[in-house]
């Protein structure tokens, strides 16, 4: 991706200093410049797989664990589970906002939430159960882990998030992937969702009492969240 602007100035030089058939050479130069952009295009798509790929060995270990709870407690604790990759737009904005430069090994090595996986589960304390079995796993790594359940957000946003390294087998190599997964109950998906609609609505404008009547709201699906995991240990044998 640099590789195309440092060609461009030399271009931009060389046609400046000698007296030949520029036409042709500038042709020459452009079918160089589209080359390497193919081929960087080619590693970027390589790459965008190579993490959807952990999305759905994350997705695999998450059923499993599912279908599991399921046969030992005749429940299931995972309500709904989704996968998101980060479009190649998003990349490069979140790059750019942090003033690092847009290559693969940038992209690897500062971004964590390319691929992204939320977990919806029934109650609070299938969060953490689900959190716990999963970590246990000998070839996931923690990354980092922030609990917004324990300690919500100002604006009252809940969730457990994890980054995680998971390995993904290729014909003739295994990779370490990074994978965001985001944990919540289906009240603290709900609010999150009605949350981002309301705040994020065009040609509207967010004001300081709908915040605030927001972060009620949150700790009203909190109490909710705490009620239902009392009632759900009435029912346990």
């Amino acid at each position: 991706m640099e590789n195309e602007n440092s060609l461009q100035k030399e271009i931009e030089l060389y046609l400046e200093e000698e007296d030949i058939d520029k036409e042709k050479i500038r042709n020459f130069f452009e079918t160089k410049i589209a080359d390497i952009s193919k081929t960087r295009l080619y590693e970027f798509t390589k790459l965008m797989a190579y993490y959807r790929c952990a999305m759905m060995e994350v997705e695999t270990k998450l059923n499993v664990l599912n279908v599991e709870f399921s046969l030992q407690h005749d429940r299931n604790p995972i309500n709904d589970i989704k996968t998101r990759l980060k479009s190649f737009k998003s990349i490069k904005e979140k790059l750019e906002r942090q003033n690092l430069p847009f290559n693969l090994s940038s992209i690897e090595s500062n971004l964590h939430d390319i691929a992204g996986v939320r977990v919806v589960c029934s109650f609070p304390d299938d969060v953490y159960m689900l959190a716990d079995a999963l970590l246990k796993q000998d070839d996931i790594t923690l990354v980092s882990k922030k609990d917004y359940i324990e300690n919500p957000k100002p604006n009252g946003y809940r969730s457990l998030h994890m980054i995680i390294t998971v390995p993904i087998f290729l014909a003739h190599e295994k990779k370490l992937m990074k994978v965001e997964i985001q944990l919540r109950t289906i009240a603290m998906d709900v609010w999150a969702s009605l949350e981002h609609q309301l705040r994020y609505k065009k040609n509207a404008k967010f004001t300081k009492e709908m915040a605030d009547e927001l972060l009620y709201c949150a700790k009203i699906s909190a109490e909710l969240d705490e009620k239902m995991d009392k009632l759900r240990s009435l029912t346990q044998p």
